[in-house]
């Protein structure tokens, strides 16, 4: 089997650089199936290159037309492979420089690099959305899983700094999962202290 290293769906490319991440949401979608639109997305192995994502990018936007957005998003965290992801963003700016670049992550970079990697992607990106995914430590811990301590806390930093750097950031929540509620407010409150707009995801079963 192929890797799926991207893949189109409305109208957008996504990268699926990784199936490695630092959480392990109660809501993800990879809980409950392989994968997107009939696309897996579980990797055989993560032995690739850049060079490899580039020619799965570069033959769907032959294969459709009008691409505007690319999404760096698969079935893990992509920021866990950041050198790929920078060359492969690079390559993106050089090659396409009209379509619009966004990272989805979990915000935990910084602490698993021990090092602010914001200013390396600054130039690659237009957007960063980053999962707040709860209005405290306890509920982010009960919901994201993460598996190291003071996850909430690295998060909210990671916002800030993306903020700081200029860059668009936006801070999400999933709302609605088993009938379960936020205070949106409150995360909204979070969210603008540290620089960026919330963006509330109604929770949908199939993920999309």
């Amino acid at each position: 089997m192929t890797n799926t290293l991207a893949y189109f769906l409305d109208g957008k490319i996504y990268i699926n650089l990784t199936n490695h991440c630092t959480n392990d949401c109660i809501f993800c979608i990879r809980k409950d199936k392989n994968d997107v639109c009939g696309q897996e997305m579980w990797l055989d192995n993560e032995n690739f290159t850049s060079n490899d994502v580039i020619a799965q990018i570069d033959s769907l936007i032959d294969k459709h037309q009008g691409i505007k957005d690319i999404v760096f998003c698969g079935y893990g965290e992509p920021l866990l492979k950041i050198d790929i992801l920078k060359e492969v963003a690079g390559y993106i700016r050089k090659t396409y420089p009209k379509i619009k670049i966004r990272i989805n992550t979990n915000g935990h970079a910084n602490y698993v690099y021990k090092r602010n990697i914001v200013p390396e992607i600054k130039s690659l990106v237009d957007t960063i959305s980053v999962s707040l995914n709860a209005e405290n430590s306890k509920e982010y811990d009960r919901l994201s899983q993460p598996k190291f301590e003071g996850a909430y806390d690295e998060v909210k930093k990671f916002i800030k700094a993306c903020s700081d750097e200029g860059i668009e950031t936006i801070a999400s929540i999933v709302e609605g999962y088993n009938g379960e509620h936020h205070d949106i407010p409150l995360c909204e409150k979070i969210a603008q202290e540290n620089g960026a707009a919330l963006r509330v995801r109604e929770w949908i079963e199939n993920g999309y």
